[in-house]
């Protein structure tokens, strides 16, 4: 019976330094996260795979690959590519009980960052494969990828009023428009007419993820944090601060137009709500960008 199955192959993967990069925890599946080191664009990729097999496992070759790949959940089974780079380790031939290839992928050009969303995942793996005439043995190990952006020359306040006529009339300000990952909101609203008696106010983050393009495009919009900035009556000429620290939520860069398949923008959503708990609200739209990390 032996004769019809294929000798088990144990392949790992082993990268380079690992131990002395930031961690980032990716879900592998809905219970689990697997630990991936943190990669930047231009960093060269090495490490080992090391296979162990029985004696005398044929093989009709072993390559590595770096690969950069985008996932569109409702499009299961169709993987984007837009990285693949191919290392050959091994022509045809017998595998012996363990044995250790290296690579080596060098300055290599990641123009995306790494992203899991909810109808999204953008991931770069390592992908060896043993060839085999009945059936490959591949094994993939993932890497994540973040990228920088230099802070944006202009960074204009934000000021916009709502009202609604001879009923209400506010103005709200932020100092920015553009906002790194560890940044504070800070903001003033200004109360200019005031005759609905409003019960109270809040201010949440909204990320908002565009997937596909039409006619088979996808929103999904997730509220990050929502917290209380008023409750109570204001009254005219009343000016309430805001000050939200984003560093404490799970945040990433605002992402527009990735290689046309995904899109994820950041807005800042005003809600004022009165005593017959009738919603007023504004959005605007922040950009968020990643900063190199400080010591």
């Amino acid at each position: 019976m032996a004769f019809f199955f294929a000798s088990p192959i144990d392949i790992d993967v082993k990268l380079e330094g690992e131990e002395l990069r930031k961690q980032v925890d990716m879900k592998t599946d809905k219970e689990r996260t697997a630990s991936c080191p943190v990669y930047y664009d231009g960093d060269s990729v090495a490490g080992q795979v090391t296979i162990r097999v029985r004696d005398g496992t044929r093989h009709e070759g072993i390559k590595v690959e770096f690969v950069g790949s985008i996932e569109l959940f409702y499009d299961r089974g169709h993987h984007h590519e837009f990285l693949s780079l191919s290392q050959e380790l091994a022509a045809p031939g017998e595998l012996h009980q363990v044995q250790t290839f290296d690579f080596l992928f060098k300055n290599v050009e990641k123009q995306f960052e790494s992203y899991q969303g909810i109808n999204v995942k953008l991931r770069y793996f390592i992908r060896v494969s043993v060839a085999r005439r009945i059936a490959d043995v591949t094994k993939e190990r993932d890497i994540w990828v973040h990228s920088y952006r230099m802070p944006p020359d202009s960074n204009n306040s934000i000021k916009m009023e709502v009202g609604i006529e001879d009923c209400l009339h506010i103005e709200f300000e932020y100092n920015k428009s553009k906002y790194h990952l560890k940044d504070v909101i800070v903001g003033k609203i200004y109360f200019l007419l005031v005759r609905i008696k409003i019960k109270h106010m809040e201010l949440s983050i909204i990320r908002r993820e565009t997937t596909g393009s039409a006619p088979n495009q996808y929103n999904e919009s997730e509220t990050i944090t929502k917290f209380e900035i008023m409750d109570g009556a204001p009254v005219r000429g009343e000016a309430i601060p805001i000050r939200l620290f984003l560093g404490g939520f799970d945040l990433t860069p605002t992402f527009r137009e990735v290689n046309k398949k995904f899109s994820t923008r950041y807005y800042l959503n005003l809600v004022l709500i009165d005593e017959e708990n009738r919603r007023y609200f504004k959005q605007q739209e922040i950009t968020i960008f990643r900063i190199p990390e400080q010591n």
